[in-house]
């Protein structure tokens, strides 16, 4: 399928593994530059090398997006390697803490910056490229349970809250021509996730 994205540049938080990885593999395939950060060099490496592979222009950059000037310095870092921002994929996201009683308030303040606050940050730092380019788009990876209510509350009203900025930003950069939308996956089989070792587990047990 051609989507028309050949000669895009896009930037895809936490592209080493699951979601951000095969994400980061249909742009490059569609003909993208393709601009990856995770927080391990390992998987960092070798999802770069993929991307490589494929033939198009790869960026990686190691960075903990909760840190201050984390995912800024991965954009702005992308940005000039690969000469400029078109596409953005804001992927990172998980759950801090347990359930209701066993989580603590910095259980909640994590999960949001980790989800919300990344996202904010990061469409901060690409717009100003995205608007030299004359447009662009923004993809939030959201997740069912933004609308579904299931265990670890925290986690759902973050999700939440990113379906929430996708609307909001869009109304706001229309103007800009950079469109700003949510992908919102249920449960997904990654290898080494926590559904490939329910699946491991399930297996050992029919044997």
């Amino acid at each position: 399928m051609d989507l028309a994205l050949s000669g895009k540049i896009a930037l895809v938080t936490g592209g080493s593994r699951g979601i951000g990885r095969a994400i980061a593999h249909r742009l490059a395939g569609e003909g993208c530059g393709v601009g990856i950060c995770a927080r391990t060099p390992d998987d960092l490496a070798a999802a770069g090398r993929e991307l490589a592979d494929i033939g198009v222009a790869t960026f990686t950059h190691a960075a903990d997006v909760t840190v201050p000037g984390g995912v800024e310095g991965f954009i702005e870092a992308a940005a000039s390697a690969l000469g400029g921002v078109d596409l953005l994929v804001a992927n990172v996201g998980a759950a801090v803490g347990g359930g209701l009683l066993e989580s603590t308030p910095q259980d909640w303040a994590d999960t949001f910056d980790l989800n919300v606050g990344h996202v904010v940050r990061a469409v901060r730092a690409a717009v100003p490229h995205m608007r030299r380019h004359s447009g662009g788009a923004i993809a939030i990876i959201a997740s069912i349970s933004g609308w579904k209510p299931s265990p670890r509350a925290q986690y759902g009203a973050a999700k939440a809250a990113e379906i929430y900025l996708a609307g909001a930003f869009a109304r706001e950069l229309a103007a800009d021509n950079i469109r700003v939308n949510t992908v919102s996956p249920g449960s997904v089989l990654v290898p080494d996730g926590p559904w490939d070792a329910y699946r491991q587990r399930r297996a050992i047990l029919v044997c």
